[in-house]
């Protein structure tokens, strides 16, 4: 991997000429707003950690979405990535633009909504998904993500920031209280991992809440389990997660046949599953519907 010194000669010359991040939000007079779920992230020593969590990223493809005055989006610069980065809040769009013009071509920014972008359609190419997530959103975008079809995914590689109690439901395991429905979409067919924890402080405004970095990289899809039949298998066991499977996949057509077919014992619940065995139970209702 290329030394900090030689990362920084081949940086345009407008990107080692910006004024500090701080100085960017109080002359466009930007605040974080809740109605958008944004926490501005300043530390660059963070944001440089965060834009290692993927690997390399020189010449790398990376997608952001709601970069707000572009704090992440410099450290990606920085590592060397091709950006596009996707805001719908307009009062961040100049800040943004500024830093475009000094990107010299390595970034592309858009105005949207994150939920409505046809991102494989936008970019072209596989990407990494690099993001301090909106909360509001984050969650919605991450199963979007993690059920995308045809599988591979067009993403590489998610490294997201979320609220700690909602990275620990990613990478949950059985028998946990964590333990969801999150958990298993989010390890049937890749692999998560919390890569970074971060302290309210080190935002503004500090929110309630530790945040956590998650890690996730996909991998092979098990055979013969597509992935309406997974959000469905599991949305209704977890849906009554505190009765047994009997009693909670009688609301799924053919659930309470493919709970019979798989093998599994309809009086454990829902929390007490493997991912492997959800998988079974999936690839069974899916066989029998």
């Amino acid at each position: 991997m290329p030394s900090n010194a030689r990362l920084t000669d081949a940086l345009p010359s407008g990107l080692t000429a910006l004024p500090p991040l701080r100085e960017v939000i109080a002359r466009h007079g930007l605040t974080a707003k809740k109605a958008f779920g944004q926490n501005f992230l300043f530390d660059s020593n963070l944001l440089d950690k965060l834009a290692r969590v993927p690997g390399p990223l020189s010449g790398a493809r990376v997608y952001e979405v709601g970069p707000g005055p572009g704090g992440l989006t410099r450290a990606l610069l920085r590592a060397g990535a091709d950006v596009t980065a996707v805001e719908m809040d307009k009062r961040c769009l100049p800040a943004l633009a500024e830093l475009g013009d000094a990107a010299a071509g390595r970034l592309t920014l858009i105005e949207g909504d994150a939920m409505r972008i046809d991102e494989p359609a936008v970019l072209g190419a596989p990407a990494h998904i690099v993001a301090n997530l909106p909360y509001n959103v984050g969650t919605a975008l991450l199963v979007r993500w993690l059920t995308a079809d045809p599988w591979p995914p067009w993403w590489l590689s998610l490294s997201l920031m979320f609220q700690k109690e909602v990275a620990e439901r990613i990478i949950a395991a059985p028998d946990s209280d964590a333990y969801g429905r999150l958990s298993v979409l989010a390890q049937w067919r890749s692999r998560p991992r919390i890569a970074l924890s971060l302290p309210p402080r080190a935002f503004i405004p500090p929110p309630k809440v530790d945040s956590a970095v998650v890690h996730i990289v996909p991998t092979q899809a098990p055979e013969g389990v597509p992935v309406k039949a997974v959000e469905r298998v599991t949305a209704a066991a977890f849906g009554q997660r505190r009765k047994m499977l009997r009693a909670s996949l009688k609301a799924l057509s053919g659930g309470l046949e493919a709970l019979s077919a798989s093998g599994i014992d309809g009086a454990r619940r829902a929390e007490t599953l493997t991912v492997d065995e959800f998988v079974a139970l999936a690839r069974c209702w899916s066989k029998l519907s």
